[in-house]
């Protein structure tokens, strides 16, 4: 089935609050703003995630304002060690008051607590030679015991990323805008303890080059919904190739969020499933390999699973978050629109479910 690429610009929202044109595009297409909501402030989500990635370190780093609570979350992937630790700051009913910025290409993030310090800044103008995302981050009692601080700078933008705006039919008033940068080249470090890692975007650095991508989605949820990702990066044959595929939530007739990059330039992909194997017992087995397929046969993946960033979080049975963010390599096969056929080999990637309720 024939996916809606918006050509359309101008607001995201109409006079009822509703998605105006659902469908995927290159860049956004569409001005968000909380003003043309039409919801309680505490149904809002708007998120920042961040995630730089070599060979032997990840960082993830999250800022999130959800309505009735704020999330500050950090974790450190170790790949040699197949471990990782995660540490977050909740801040009660922000309501919007953490200053995310309504666009992906404009407007910083700059926040703190007594334990936390957030920058996210533009550095130049999105589009232009020379932008880039300065990160700065540090928080107080990582892991309970030393402070965390990291320094990044994400440049070299692909020239296309995923966008997309979905619907649900169970409430007009809910949409999900998101964006997906994935492929940017990265650079920086971050300490811990005795711990210090530095990050290089150099093709023959020692620890691989270091690439980062940013996801950012803004929108209005209903309370309970189940999602799956997939993201990952690298260099493949000499090309420095990305992929972002996802299900589960919403109305995704008018489009998926499937594509893959070369170079920087986006192929779009169609609907796809993960094949997630269960135990006897009928749980997930998370790291156990996965099959990523679509019904017309030209996405075949298997995805190796070294690292399950496992989190859950019960607040007064009221909020509650069960995530799988898995980490491993992705190799098989991918047919793009014009027939031709990419290979990946171990190209290092994180798979994820998750299952919210907030």
């Amino acid at each position: 089935m024939a996916e809606h690429l918006i050509t359309k610009t101008g607001h995201l929202l109409d006079a009822q609050g509703s998605l105006r044109e659902p469908g995927y595009a290159l860049r956004p297409p569409f001005e968000y703003r909380h003003a043309d909501i039409v919801a309680p402030a505490a149904r809002i989500k708007d998120w920042d995630y961040y995630l730089v990635n070599d060979e032997r370190y990840a960082l993830a780093l999250t800022f999130s304002d959800l309505g009735y609570i704020g999330l500050v979350s950090a974790s450190i992937i170790d790949f040699d060690a197949r471990d990782f630790t995660t540490t977050s700051e909740f801040v009660l009913m922000p309501m919007g008051r953490m200053g995310l910025p309504a666009s992906s290409d404009t407007g910083d993030v700059s926040w703190s607590n007594r334990r936390c310090k957030v920058s996210f800044a533009h550095v130049g103008k999105a589009g232009e030679p020379g932008h880039a995302r300065r990160l700065s981050f540090s928080m107080k009692r990582f892991d309970n015991r030393d402070e965390l601080e990291a320094e990044l700078l994400l440049f070299d933008d692909p020239r296309d990323s995923m966008v997309i705006c979905t619907p649900w039919d169970e409430d007009p008033n809910a949409f999900y805008y998101n964006r997906k940068i994935v492929g940017m080249k990265a650079r920086g470090g971050f300490r811990v303890g005795s711990l210090f890692h530095e990050f290089s975007a150099a093709e023959d650095a020692e620890d691989g080059p270091a690439l980062g991508l940013l996801d950012w989605g803004r929108g209005v949820w209903t309370y309970e919904n189940v999602w799956y990702w997939g993201v990952g990066h690298g260099y493949q044959n000499g090309h420095l190739v990305g992929i972002n595929l996802g299900y589960g939530f919403g109305n995704t007739s008018a489009a998926s969020e499937n594509m893959v990059f070369v170079d920087g330039i986006a192929h779009k992909l169609g609907r796809l499933g993960f094949g997630i194997p269960k135990t006897t017992l009928g749980d997930f087995d998370y790291m156990s390999p996965w099959f990523i397929n679509d019904d017309a046969g030209s996405i075949d993946l298997r995805f190796n699973p070294e690292i399950d960033r496992s989190d859950y979080t019960d607040i007064a049975g009221f909020i509650t978050t069960d995530q799988h963010q898995v980490f491993g390599k992705l190799t098989g096969t991918v047919t793009l629109e014009d027939g031709s056929v990419l290979e990946l080999s171990s190209l290092p990637a994180a798979c994820e479910r998750v299952h919210n309720r907030y």
